[in-house]
């Protein structure tokens, strides 16, 4: 391979590793141009080189590119044959020889029983998928245009999954233009997305695309012991401990993993990372252990309702109709992005208006005045971001002194850095412009007066609210929609949730037995990353504990 990949890219098994797993798998002889498997094609085997040559292809800007090849004692695939998610390449036999065929499912055994074998696939296929998403070899590609909100929501579902993929502009490159006259897609029809050779989806929903890639594969009627609502950092660790300690797990998530956590550009006060961590990183690498112990993750997917059999089951029912079940739920949805309560502030999402800095924000914004709206941690890292490649980040808050909730080492990183200004008491009035966002119009409270920022980039760090609207009303919450848990729950919570239990609800518990809430979504709890994993990882000893009681 070229450009330099890192050496698990290329990772070569040695004669003991492939003995070890002959027993995986089954040695099949492929004659010259057999392909093993297509860009699109889901579930594909793990296949090992034993003898001949295997090349790995991408169909990127109309054609098919050799990306790699395979020679005997390597292996093909990246996070795809692992998740059993769509293939982003294909893989062309050569050379005529012998290759070890290993199942989606047989590959999921190794993981578990094997921890040499497991280390080394894990390794190169994050790498792969890494190497893919840095060097751009991409068999998707969007064809949108510029600050066009569809094209933006597709983007961003790609970005959060760590798909890698091109986007076109569809009205100026050659090149997109040719893909849509070959398609024969029509220009006011944008956005396009094209996956490898085959597939071409015109206008597609987020739902629409996430199928396409297989982004979410569980069928009607799936069940587990746990279900997670919600894959922020809690419920990456309640699946990551449950499934690793026997368990069997379904995890749905509206977005990707990650929660509110991934739009983090660095963490800096995580535990074991002295440099820091991106928020997407984490969640990658959180999301990628979870199914390396056997987790089924679902998203994006909304899920509508949650109801108690008479089994003594749940069932989690989603927008779409499909019906899951298990022996104990955890709740662990987050929160939703606040609002500034301005006029045409959905006009501006996507267009101008942001909830999130990552490095694809960053880019568009390249040497332009933003806003950051905010004073928690989350906007002095959002700030701190985007302050490298911005020409100016205008830090808007409402306190006097944005010390009272953002961390000390992150006011002074922003006194510190010269091109953020601060504007203590200031919130925005207007937004400006027509087809995308051009400016604002703010208020002072404290000078009492009016001012104009030529920011067509805003990023709102406001804070959230609980995403329990589509709950039971019996599920018993706190004056602001947050779940009481444990003490916190009172003995008329209980009677109108229907408790029938001699013992009272554990600490994570809610007022229903099995049920249980953590991380942001939990009333009291504390709003960091640390403590959100802590209690997505502790709580898995309350589940095991009442799944004993109550069915064993």
């Amino acid at each position: 391979m070229t450009n330099a990949p890192p050496p698990e890219v290329n990772y070569r098994l040695n004669d003991r590793e492939l003995e070890a797993l002959k027993t995986y798998g089954t040695i099949v002889s492929h004659s010259e141009g057999d392909v093993l498997f297509d860009s699109g094609d889901k579930g594909v085997d793990c296949c090992v080189v034993f003898s001949g040559q295997l090349d790995v292809y991408v169909y990127t800007d109309g054609e098919e590119k050799r990306v790699g090849w395979l020679e005997p004692g390597q292996f093909a695939g990246d996070l795809s044959v692992l998740t059993g998610q769509v293939s982003l390449g294909t893989a062309k036999m050569v050379v005529a020889g012998d290759v070890l065929h290993i199942s989606h499912e047989q590959l999921k055994r190794i993981l578990v029983e094997n921890s040499e074998l497991s280390d080394i696939f894990v390794k190169a296929f994050s790498a792969r998928r890494m190497w893919a998403v840095s060097a751009g070899r991409s068999s998707v590609t969007v064809i949108g245009r510029p600050y066009d909100r569809d094209t933006f929501v597709l983007q961003d579902l790609l970005t959060k999954h760590s798909l890698p993929h091109s986007v076109l502009d569809g009205q100026t490159d050659p090149i997109a233009q040719r893909l849509l006259e070959t398609k024969n897609c029509d220009l006011d029809k944008l956005p396009v997305v094209l996956q490898g050779a085959r597939q071409v989806l015109v206008q597609p929903t987020t739902a629409e695309l996430s199928e396409a890639l297989g982004l979410d594969l569980l069928p009607d009627g799936s069940c587990a012991d746990v279900i997670v609502v919600g894959a922020g950092p809690a419920g990456l660790a309640a699946s990551v401990y449950a499934a690793s300690e026997g368990l069997s797990v379904l995890t749905l998530d509206t977005s990707a993993p990650g929660g509110q956590a991934a739009t983090s550009s660095k963490i800096e006060n995580y535990l074991g990372f002295p440099t820091g961590i991106s928020g997407r990183e984490l969640a990658d690498r959180a999301a990628l252990q979870a199914q390396k112990f056997g987790a089924r993750l679902a998203a994006p997917v909304q899920v509508a309702g949650l109801e108690r059999l008479e089994s003594g089951d749940y069932c989690v029912s989603l927008k779409d109709g499909r019906k899951f079940t298990s022996r104990a739920v955890v709740l662990s949805m987050g929160a939703e992005y606040r609002q500034l309560p301005i006029e045409r502030l959905p006009q501006f999402e996507g267009r101008g208006i942001f909830y999130g800095a990552t490095a694809m924000e960053a880019q568009l914004c390249g040497n332009s005045e933003v806003c950051v709206v905010g004073a928690g941690n989350s906007a002095g890292q959002g700030a701190v971001f985007l302050s490298q490649t911005a020409d100016k980040v205008h830090v808007l808050y409402r306190r006097k002194d944005i010390r009272e909730t953002m961390s000390e080492y992150l006011v002074r990183r922003l006194e510190e850095t010269p091109n953020i200004i601060l504007h203590p008491e200031t919130e925005i009035d207007i937004l400006m412009g027509e087809e995308r966002l051009e400016g604002v119009k703010t208020k002072s409270a404290g000078a009492g007066s009016a001012a104009e920022l030529p920011t067509p980039f805003v990023f709102l760090f406001i804070g959230a609210q609980p995403g329990t609207a589509w709950l039971e009303t019996t599920v018993a919450t706190d004056a602001k929609g947050f779940l009481k848990t444990g003490t916190d729950i009172e003995t008329l919570d209980l009677v109108q949730a229907g408790w029938k239990h001699t013992r009272l609800p554990t600490r994570f518990e809610t007022s229903w037995p099995r049920v249980y809430a953590v991380g942001d979504i939990r009333a009291g709890s504390i709003k960091r990353v640390a403590s959100a994993v802590g209690e997505g990882s502790v709580v898995v000893s309350d589940i095991h504990a009442a799944l004993a009681e109550s069915f064993g």
